[in-house]
């Protein structure tokens, strides 16, 4: 008895033996079956619950559709060669054959269209907490509440503590939300996959409820990953809020973080907001995102660092960039590269009325600075009323913290 015929019996006996529809799948494979190999690969992926053995599955379904694909396209170009064979004449050639040989070019070429998977991992450059200016506070907060888990996956099963989970990061807006988030998926050498309110929604019913499952879906397949929604209160907008079309993507958005048959284990589902109080408060809760950490307008030392890095690679003399970030209190990182950028806006304007080429310097940023109010005022002035009304369940203790400290300035 070969080996097909003993595989093929086995799972005859025991149609739920996965395994031995995936040896079964490599040996037709190996043999050149490559259909038969695709319909038991195909069926055993879909009742598997074993994930390990079902990535492996799913990587030997790709190799063997990569090779059905490659023999259709070596047929193709044969069939081809045969219709040039027969409809070109043989024997010596014209000139009226010459002629028509060089007119008659390939006029097809292979477009990479924008169609296909929505979802796909984007080639971003890595970005560390040693790209991130200042925020020593939250970096360390993020060590251990979100980073240190996936390198001590032995010690959090111990104690039935899952790895993953969903984490909100909140704060006035420019304060570097995103960033951290990207930095975050570089410190734990896991797949980063920022999802866009485009590649959810959709305006045909339930298709936008459909792409948000996928996503969770790839997302699951290829752990350990980051999920990163920027602006999730689009999404996750308060339902009672809301307009009926709307619930469903919410819905499907609470099923997902934590449903009966999902798990978001090794799957660390990321989000940013700046108005946390309009997300849906079922998304806030335990076993969601269960985390919520306050982004802060940079300190004094982060400010001095990011002047230093939006400055970097400019015509400038030596700048007192600790005198700038003295004078900068508030202001978030988006506010000073504007300063920065206006500073420079106008020394270009001067050299180009006065024909006199200079450096940018400490006045010329001085100067920009003085028409410059920091756009965080406004947020922290928000979260005071809401600190201050809305705060039984503790959630935004972190601002209030925040607030107290800084209050006589605000």
């Amino acid at each position: 008895m070969d080996k097909i015929n003993w595989l093929q019996q086995m799972v005859e006996k025991d149609p739920n033996d996965h395994q031995a529809r995936y040896w079964l799948g490599k040996e037709l494979a190996d043999n050149g079956r490559y259909m038969e190999a695709i319909q038991s690969l195909s069926t055993a992926i879909a009742t598997c619950p074993d994930d390990d053995l079902k990535m492996d599955m799913i990587k030997e379904l790709t190799k063997v559709s990569v090779q059905v694909q490659q023999e259709k396209s070596v047929e193709t170009a044969e069939a081809a060669k045969d219709d040039a064979e027969v409809n070109i004449p043989k024997g010596p050639t014209t000139p009226l054959v010459n002629e028509l040989q060089t007119k008659i070019k390939p006029m097809l070429k292979v477009i990479r269209g924008n169609g296909g998977n929505k979802f796909e991992q984007e080639e971003i450059r890595e970005v560390t907490f040693s790209d991130v200016a200042g925020l020593d506070d939250l970096k360390k907060t993020i060590h251990l509440r979100i980073i240190s888990p996936f390198f001590n996956k032995g010690l959090f099963a111990k104690f039935r503590k899952k790895v993953g989970g969903g984490v909100l990061l909140y704060g006035p807006p420019g304060c570097g939300k995103t960033f951290i988030a990207r930095a975050t998926a570089g410190e734990c050498n896991a797949r980063f996959y920022p999802v866009r309110i485009t590649d959810i929604l959709d305006p045909y019913i339930g298709v936008s409820e459909r792409n948000l499952k996928e996503i969770f879906d790839k997302a699951r397949f290829q752990k350990p990953s980051i999920l990163f929604f920027d602006e999730v209160d689009t999404i996750g907008f308060s339902r009672s809020k809301s307009s009926s079309n709307t619930r469903g993507v919410i819905d499907t958005f609470l099923s997902e973080m934590e449903g009966i048959d999902t798990s978001t284990d090794e799957v660390l589902v990321m989000a940013a907001t700046n108005t946390p109080w309009d997300v849906d408060h079922a998304l806030k809760r335990p076993g969601r995102f269960d985390r919520l950490i306050f982004v802060a307008p940079p300190d004094e030392n982060a400010r001095e660092e990011i002047f230093k890095l939006k400055l970097h690679g400019r015509f400038a003399e030596e700048i007192n960039t600790a005198t700038l970030a003295a004078q900068t209190e508030f202001f978030s990182g988006a506010d000073i590269e504007n300063v920065v950028e206006l500073a420079s806006e106008n020394l270009i304007e001067e050299i180009l009325s006065t024909g006199v080429e200079r450096p940018l310097n400490n006045e010329d940023l001085l100067l920009a600075l003085q028409s410059q109010q920091p756009s965080t005022l406004e947020w922290l002035r928000t979260a005071k009323n809401y600190v201050k009304y809305a705060n039984q369940g503790g959630l935004y203790n972190d601002v209030e913290k925040y607030l107290r400290k800084h209050s006589r300035r605000i």
